[in-house]
């Protein structure tokens, strides 16, 4: 018997185990509870920005399912999920520029803290905002009580920049990390998708394959 053989519906699905469907769930519940507190419920800005998060989260496993079937389909989808999460991505960077908040580089101490912690669920968002600005104040009172000439006073700001930000702009901030990342993981599957329909073709195809198989194997 051939193990090898070629299956009409292959193996598919299995979205949840996609690191890009993990964190674009995790941009979902961070963003949610950041309109709930930043975003008035009665803006536009409110519905597009949770719609969009969602549409990022559905799409990735909607096409994750419509794979057996269709690699057209599943294109479709996951590039319909990286519009959605580039378009949340703007508003998050609108939110910030129309406040004049800081948009954190990539090697921000916070955000490179941030980025080591591998928050895996809105809990732990929040535990690490609450962290950094924990330790702000501390920094900030520690800093208090040494004198103004001591060369160390700049440590502060450079290490602990976050008790004069918002916890609006840090959620922000980390929200933005995740989205790069993830829609980074959305590029490279959406070019590893079409490398396999490039190659072997869509369902038509597979059912040419499987069929002149059968006839030979007859």
């Amino acid at each position: 018997m051939d193990t090898k053989k070629e299956r009409l519906i292959p193996v598919h699905g299995g979205y949840r185990k996609l690191k890009s469907f993990q964190i674009a769930q995790l941009v979902y519940d961070v963003t949610v509870r950041f309109c709930e507190r930043y975003v008035s419920r009665f803006s536009r800005t409110y519905d597009q920005m949770v719609q969009a998060a969602r549409s990022g989260v559905q799409n990735i496993a909607e096409g994750s399912q419509a794979s057996g079937t269709s690699k057209k389909t599943e294109l479709k989808l996951t590039n319909v999920a990286r519009a959605s999460l580039e378009e949340l991505r703007l508003d998050y960077e609108d939110f910030l520029r129309q406040r004049g908040l800081p948009m954190w580089e990539h090697d921000h101490p916070a955000l490179k803290r941030f980025k080591f912690s591998q928050c895996s669920t809105l809990a732990e968002v929040q535990q690490w905002a609450e962290e950094e600005r924990k330790q702000s104040l501390t920094k900030e009172k520690h800093q208090l009580s040494r004198t103004s000439t001591d060369s160390k006073n700049s440590e502060f700001v450079c290490e602990y920049p976050c008790q004069s930000v918002p916890t609006s702009a840090m959620i922000a901030n980390a929200a933005l990390s995740l989205l790069n990342l993830c829609c980074y993981l959305l590029d490279r599957q959406l070019a590893a998708q079409a490398e396999v329909f490039e190659k072997e073709g869509g369902f038509t195809e597979r059912l040419y394959r499987v069929r002149q198989d059968r006839r030979e194997n007859k």
